[in-house]
């Protein structure tokens, strides 16, 4: 890759380099090569957006090691910004290593980064968004004493606490907050509202509705669409609509995110005339879909097993100047090997990448997974290694089929010759899978065809 890189002439530029890097953030290896190379070339160095790009792909794949190394060279150049460790105060609360994220705030102290009430509302709102309520209030505790905390602090320790529906730690954070002198606000009362949502508390959800109409602060869009989400999701379509047409009659104005409620709501249903008309009525106030009501539509068309409108919902999508993301893709791909359809799967496949948008680990899952079970797994392979090239985890898959494929087409020791070779990149866990597999499908042959396992792997 370097070889040819070098070959091309490329005039680098900070925003180029960022580009590439975002092409390329589910293949965590081809990144970093590209990152390192990139470094080296005459007339270039990367500035605090390249190596912060770098910083999120190292912590998405939770490469903890090779970040902090990232951070020290950072350091030394003078690159170092807060949003260098907030990436790794997300990196660190998103795989729960809580200590390792505790430990920046030491690091920070090193490179003389003040640690303010900001920094410490990132930590403990990305504790809350990990599941880690009860972590994100240990800390707090802990650090209390080093800040002042503001009505943002006390609002995110109650999403982590409504997050993992534990109501009662978040009436305790509610009192707390009215204790010391701050009134809950509008962000407050939505997270409160959503949080008894969540735990399948409506009928207190409604009443805090009601005590925000009469008392305050007003309900807002973003409360009628968590209360409008939640009856949708039910299948309670005329309170849904009933909440709609009252925030409507008092001002507020709808946008796209009711609007994709309802319509998956109707979906749900069946009742497809709803779902035209409102798509309609959308477009008559002006409202264009965006692309998550897009994505709303298509996974209603898979439902419905309406495989031809899923292509044409997907060209809307496209012609409306929208970027399909990554799980757009996904369901398309997953629809059509459920269908059966290979050449629409494989063709979905390559648009992906035509538009610039790299496979995950699941858009892998899904493509080989369907390969498998459609008896390809001489391609399935293909890609198989294709992710361990670029450093990604092997899918749970359907071994025993591969192997069976692969054992029928002369190739019994396909799982042995994958293993390894992710022992020899390092990968022991992932060689220690397909060596299991390996000896699963030998004891099948043996008790099958004494003989003809002798002959297969002697």
């Amino acid at each position: 890759m370097e070889v040819v890189l070098d070959g091309c002439g490329i005039d680098l530029t900070h925003d180029l380099v960022v580009e590439v890097l975002e092409r390329f953030k589910h293949a965590r290896k081809v990144a970093f090569r590209f990152f390192c190379w990139a470094g080296d070339r005459p007339g270039f160095g990367h500035d605090s957006g390249t190596y912060n790009k770098m910083m999120q792909i190292l912590g998405k794949t939770k490469q903890f090691e090779t970040m902090v190394s990232v951070l020290e060279d950072m350091g030394e150049r003078g690159l170092l910004t807060l949003e260098t460790f907030q990436i790794l105060i997300k990196a660190f609360a998103a795989a729960k290593e809580r200590k390792k994220a505790v430990g920046l705030f030491e690091l920070m102290k090193k490179y003389k980064f003040k640690v303010g009430v900001e920094t410490i509302n990132c930590l403990l709102d990305e504790l809350g968004k990990a599941k880690l309520g009860k972590e994100a209030h240990t800390l707090f505790e802990r650090l209390e004493h080093r800040f002042t905390p503001n009505i943002r602090t006390y609002t995110v320790l109650l999403n982590g606490w409504c997050r993992v529906k534990n109501l009662v730690e978040a009436g305790k954070i509610w009192n707390l907050m009215i204790d010391k002198g701050f009134k809950p606000d509008i962000v407050a009362h939505n997270t409160m509202l959503d949080g008894l949502l969540k735990c399948k508390k409506r009928s207190d959800a409604i009443k805090l509705f009601e005590v925000m109409r009469a008392k305050g602060p007003s309900p807002n869009v973003k409360s009628y669409t968590i209360l409008i989400r939640d009856l949708c999701k039910q299948g309670e379509m005329d309170m849904a609509i009933g909440y709609f047409e009252e925030m409507l009659d008092s001002g507020g104005e709808t946008d796209a995110a009711i609007y994709t409620c309802l319509i998956t709501g109707y979906g749900n249903q069946n009742k497809m005339d709803k779902v035209y008309g409102y798509l309609v009525e959308m477009k008559e106030k002006g409202f264009s879909p965006d692309a998550q009501l897009y994505n709303a539509l298509i996974k209603l068309m898979i439902n419905r097993q309406m495989l031809d409108e899923i292509v044409q919902v997907y060209k809307k999508m496209i012609q409306s100047g929208l970027k399909p993301s990554i799980h757009t893709y996904n369901m398309m791909i997953r629809s059509y090997f459920i269908a059966k359809d290979y050449d629409m799967a494989s063709a979905v496949w390559e648009e992906m990448k035509q538009k610039g948008c790299c496979p995950d680990e699941n858009s892998y899952t899904v493509l080989i997974g369907g390969l498998i079970r459609l008896g390809r797994s001489v391609e399935a392979c293909k890609f198989l290694e294709e992710m361990l090239e670029k450093g990604m985890r092997v899918p749970q898959l359907d071994y025993n089929r591969f192997a069976a494929d692969f054992s029928r087409a002369g190739k019994p020791n396909i799982l042995d010759e994958l293993a390894q070779r992710t022992k020899f990149s390092g990968k022991f866990e992932v060689s220690n899978e397909f060596s299991r597999w390996a000896e699963m499908m030998k004891k099948r042959v043996k008790r099958r065809d004494p003989m003809r396992a002798e002959d297969e792997y002697s």
